[in-house]
């Protein structure tokens, strides 16, 4: 009797392993752009916490030297700061009186920037990164479509 016995395949058919691929290929395509996304939101703050603290600091400076230079001959902001894993940052002082800091994205970040000037306003922009956009007014994107 156990040479007649039929073996039972135990595996999996070529049309189910090609439907199971398929499957993970649409989840993945929806799932990897909202993760990115997510990626890129988580990002952001990087920049606008930086220049928060750099407006802080540059207003203390200006109450100490009654300037943002750091002398009259040299017109150059008194504050400092470096470049971070996702943004570079730098300032202008147009007077003694005006200064803008500007946040740069590098890396995964390219194409977003966000500024701040001595006023508090803040500016930002992003090109050539699908799905975002520049916002209408003044005030830094943290989402798809110009959401401040």
């Amino acid at each position: 009797m156990r040479g007649n016995a039929v073996r039972q395949n135990r595996g999996f058919t070529l049309i189910e392993v090609m439907v199971v691929v398929a499957i993970v290929a649409i989840l993945a395509r929806v799932a990897l752009p909202a993760y990115l996304d997510h990626l890129r939101r988580g990002r952001i703050p990087d920049a606008t916490a930086t220049l928060s603290t750099l407006q802080t600091r540059m207003e203390q400076w200006f109450q100490d030297n009654r300037s943002y230079y750091t002398s009259a001959s040299v017109k150059t902001c008194g504050v400092t700061a470096s470049t971070s894993s996702h943004f570079s940052f730098s300032c202008t002082a147009s007077s003694d009186t005006a200064y803008v800091w500007t946040a740069t994205g590098i890396g995964a970040m390219a194409g977003f920037s966000y500024t701040i000037n001595q006023d508090g306003t803040q500016t930002s922009a992003v090109t050539g990164v699908s799905g975002w956009t520049s916002p209408t007014g003044n005030c830094w994107v943290t989402k798809k479509g110009g959401v401040c």
